[in-house]
């Protein structure tokens, strides 16, 4: 789904509900941990690999790898690669991913202002 894709006709206000809705695979994508706090790091500019790794605690570099990858599919995040030795990948927000970055940053300062840690 790129930025300049929109959903079906047939998916309307409220059909996010229906089984056939191409909603659901993007809610999915943004309601994952991982790929909500990958978009969160991303924000603050183009980071590589081993950056997000250390910023993101906990995440295997598998998972990491596995949500990068998804995020690029959904034309969320780009992939750079530079020909250099050894060769510098780095990963940033697309135009997407940013607009993208805004209600997931308005729902990580709802549960600072809400939720209590145990």
């Amino acid at each position: 789904m790129s930025a300049s894709t929109h959903l079906p006709d047939s998916c309307g206000p409220g059909d996010v509900y229906t089984a056939m809705c191409p909603c659901r695979d993007m809610l999915d994508l943004l309601a994952n941990k991982w790929s909500a706090l990958a978009i969160g790091a991303l924000e603050d500019g183009p980071q590589r690999f081993g950056e997000l790794r250390r910023q993101l605690q906990g995440i295997s570099p598998k998972v990491l790898s596995a949500s990068l990858k998804r995020l690029e599919e959904h034309d969320l995040v780009i992939r750079t690669v530079y020909a250099e030795v050894p060769p510098r990948v780095e990963y940033a927000l697309t135009d997407l991913g940013r607009s993208a970055a805004v209600p997931l940053a308005a729902l990580r300062d709802w549960v600072e202002d809400n939720v209590t840690t145990h």
